[in-house]
């Protein structure tokens, strides 16, 4: 995510990006001192605890980078009069909804990790200063840990891939969520007179995610797919003989953590405040793909 978002804000203005070799973001100081000594006109809050089975055995930790940090980064981003963009996830909601959710709808996380991330939300909208918190799902790029890297190695190593196919979401790149950031910013007229007023006036919630649903077994599916075309005219997306996808319940791929079982968010009132365009998750997939 902070690549992509690096790439994407470049026109915006000066970008600093700050590293786990710079910040800890366990540590309120580490986060003081840096946001001080950078002194940012917007702070864009990249980071998180993401291990959801993890988390479970390291409580303390996954709260203090996902539901204590935000709050510190806030408190500084008041202080320089710096607003705040920070990514938050569908964990924060249980999944028995039979619709998408919206951002008005109840939370009530499964899990430490959607739990840490919830109270994360609650410290930023504790300070009262301009912010956005972007809801989004499944999250997936070309580079670091994600789901579609997973299969993709998992599609050379076996003959057959079991993959889930009763939990619903919509698969979204970090490239997605990162050009829409930009087109969010320039949508408020970053770097003019009047940013922080127009962020204020429309601060707040919103979820942002690629249109359409799937499952996990979808998405495995048409990741493969996708990768047997592009792998025609791109060797580094080459697999000979790609693995079988076989669906299954969830109660086959047991996890020691509880997931949503419905992860599809509702994206119309970010649509209708910055006038984003809706694309479809195969076409994200596409788009990830090319740019691998």
């Amino acid at each position: 995510m902070g690549h992509d978002l690096t790439r994407s804000l470049a026109g915006l203005g000066e970008i600093v990006s700050v590293g786990r070799d710079r910040i800890d973001l366990a540590d309120p100081d580490s986060i003081r001192v840096n946001v001080r000594d950078i002194r940012p006109s917007l702070i864009v809050n990249a980071g998180a605890y993401t291990a959801v089975d993890k988390a479970e055995h390291e409580q303390a930790l996954a709260m203090a980078v996902n539901g204590k940090a935000p709050g510190v980064l806030a408190e500084e981003g008041k202080r320089l009069g710096a607003p705040l963009i920070h990514y938050s996830t569908d964990y924060v909601f249980d999944g028995r909804s039979r619709a998408p959710y919206t951002e008005d709808d109840a939370t009530h996380p499964l899990n430490v990790y959607g739990r840490s991330k919830l109270e994360g939300e609650k410290a930023i909208q504790a300070i009262d200063f301009p912010h956005l918190i972007l809801r989004t799902s499944w999250v997936y790029a070309p580079r670091g840990a994600n789901f579609m890297l997973t299969i993709l190695r998992l599609a050379k190593e076996r003959r057959e891939l079991k993959v889930v196919n009763d939990q619903w979401g919509a698969p979204t790149s970090s490239a997605f969520l990162a050009t829409n950031t930009a087109m969010i910013l320039r949508k408020l007229g970053f770097g003019g007179e009047n940013f922080a007023e127009s962020i204020s006036r429309v601060r707040g919630i919103y979820h942002l995610t690629a249109d359409g649903r799937t499952t996990w077994f979808g998405f495995a599916s048409a990741i493969l797919a996708k990768v047997s075309q592009a792998g025609k005219v791109d060797e580094r997306l080459f697999i000979e003989s790609p693995a079988v996808v076989k669906p299954i319940p969830s109660e086959e791929y047991p996890l020691p953590t509880p997931r949503p079982k419905n992860s599809l968010m509702a994206n119309e009132k970010v649509r209708h405040e910055f006038c984003l365009s809706a694309q479809h998750w195969e076409s994200v997939l596409t788009d990830c793909l090319a740019g691998s």
